[in-house]
């Protein structure tokens, strides 16, 4: 990180000028050094000043030099330092997330292929494949940051003919300059050639890991939006009926007491902020088309027809990531897990996933393996009827405790229906995917101070 922070502590005026005019041979006064330094901070008139200006002459920066000497090295800056503070947000989100995947790794839930009832998982195992694609998201991101280089010292085609001339013909100073404006805005690798602008393939190089990373956040918001949508009816036990419509979420996103999701149906609480991170990463996923068309349509030493596209694409890009990863970290602070909830589904699916084991604990017991799987099929088939014709609870298991074939293995039907032999290694899969790839990127000198810092977000929907 040494040379990310390097143009945060800039030369002295007096030191600007004697580096310049020991190293460079370019007498600069010290008044016109403490001029500008004088002029850092704009003031409302001064923008006042800048408008006029820019409404006469229809341009932006006027040098001896070349606008994009400003403004393209600005950018890359800007780029740069922006995708630093996007690590730290992400690194954030991850260490929720995995507080969160720790805290119910072992808890079981129905899984789902093709967003139908599959094998068991646990929830935290599921955080985990999220939290994985958050680390990818993290690499690619450091990795587009590390990358960037500094325009430099160029002038209007790349050529440095200006400086050339400026230094009588000295090819070495020129070098020198460039070396110099580049260390001191923090940069220690300049890209070698150059137009009159840094390549815009570096704005599609920012982008891409920008876009993976909202494809990775839609994933996760959808799921959310999709599990926040399993609701199952719950028996209240104080109530006299024989069943109520007491209906139950496996997980919610949090929500404050006084939030209203729909103003006709009252009882209604919608994952308004899973909704919006997808809304705003459509938007953010798509910009990154933008930049592949910039870079497409700069001809020769450069077109025009980036610069009005840039100036919208380049920071909505970074705030919508900046957005959605607050967002996300706000909703994974304010998780809620419902566990009766999901052991209701659990129970609901259990006795027809439980099937296998029982076909091989009657074998073992030495019966035979066809008949035992004929015998399992035609119960299961009525038990199916029942829920799916008649509404009523799976009654698969009272039918094999009460068919004299199962007699066998009849006290060890509950052992067969601990959800916890369903799970496999989840558990320890999670324990050690956190040990062996979370805590040490998250223990890394970048981040860990961002994760021991990071606030919690407060839930102002």
């Amino acid at each position: 990180m040494e040379a990310y922070e390097t143009y945060q502590t800039p030369l002295s005026s007096k030191e600007m000028a004697h580096l310049f005019s020991t190293a460079l041979g370019l007498p600069i006064p010290d008044e016109a050094i403490e001029q500008m330094k004088n002029n850092l901070d704009f003031t409302l008139e001064q923008f006042d000043i800048v408008e006029n200006e820019q409404v006469k002459r229809l341009h932006e920066v006027i040098l001896g030099a070349t606008s994009c000497y400003v403004t393209d090295n600005a950018d890359l800056i800007f780029m740069r330092t922006g995708l630093t503070y996007l690590l730290k947000s992400l690194a954030v989100l991850i260490s929720r997330l995995s507080a969160f995947a720790a805290q119910y790794r072992a808890l079981p839930t129905l899984g789902f292929t093709h967003f139908q009832p599959a094998r068991f998982t646990t929830v935290g195992k599921r955080a985990t494949l999220w939290i994985q694609e958050l680390l990818w998201d993290l690499r690619n991101i450091k990795r587009a940051r590390d990358d960037i280089g500094f325009r430099g010292v160029k002038g209007p085609t790349g050529t440095q003919a200006s400086f050339l001339a400026l230094f009588d013909g000295d090819y070495d100073k020129v070098e020198e300059l460039e070396k110099l404006v580049a260390t001191r805005s923090g940069f220690q690798y300049i890209y070698p050639v150059t137009s009159q602008t840094y390549s815009r393939k570096i704005d599609i190089d920012v982008l891409a890991p920008l876009a993976s990373l909202g494809a990775t956040a839609y994933e996760i918001a959808t799921d959310l939006r999709l599990l926040a949508s399993l609701k199952v009816v719950l028996f209240d036990a104080n109530a006299n009926s024989d069943m109520t419509d007491v209906i139950g979420q496996e997980i919610e996103e949090p929500c404050k007491s006084t939030q209203i999701g729909s103003s006709a149906m009252a009882y209604k609480r919608n994952p308004m902020l899973s909704e919006r991170v997808c809304s705003l990463l459509r938007h953010l996923m798509v910009l990154h088309q933008n930049a592949l068309m910039n870079s497409s349509v700069q001809w020769f030493e450069r077109t025009f027809d980036d610069s009005a596209n840039r100036r919208i694409t380049l920071p909505e890009a970074f705030l919508t990531a900046d957005t959605v990863l607050s967002t996300l970290q706000k909703v994974c602070e304010g998780f809620v897990v419902y566990p009766k909830v999901i052991a209701r589904r659990i129970a609901q699916g259990l006795p027809f996933m439980a099937t296998e084991n029982i076909i091989m604990t009657i074998v073992k017991k030495g019966g035979d393996r066809q008949e035992a799987h004929e015998k399992t099929r035609i119960l299961s088939h009525e038990a199916a009827h029942q829920v799916k014709n008649l509404g009523l609870e799976n009654d698969l298991i009272e039918r094999v405790q009460n068919d004299p074939y199962f007699s066998p293995i009849h006290d060890e039907l509950e052992q067969l229906l601990d959800p916890q032999t369903f799970i496999g290694r989840a558990p320890e899969q999670v324990d050690n995917f956190l040990k062996e790839w979370v805590e040490p990127t998250l223990a890394e000198d970048e981040l860990k101070g961002a994760v021991s810092a990071g606030a919690k977000v407060e839930l102002n929907v």
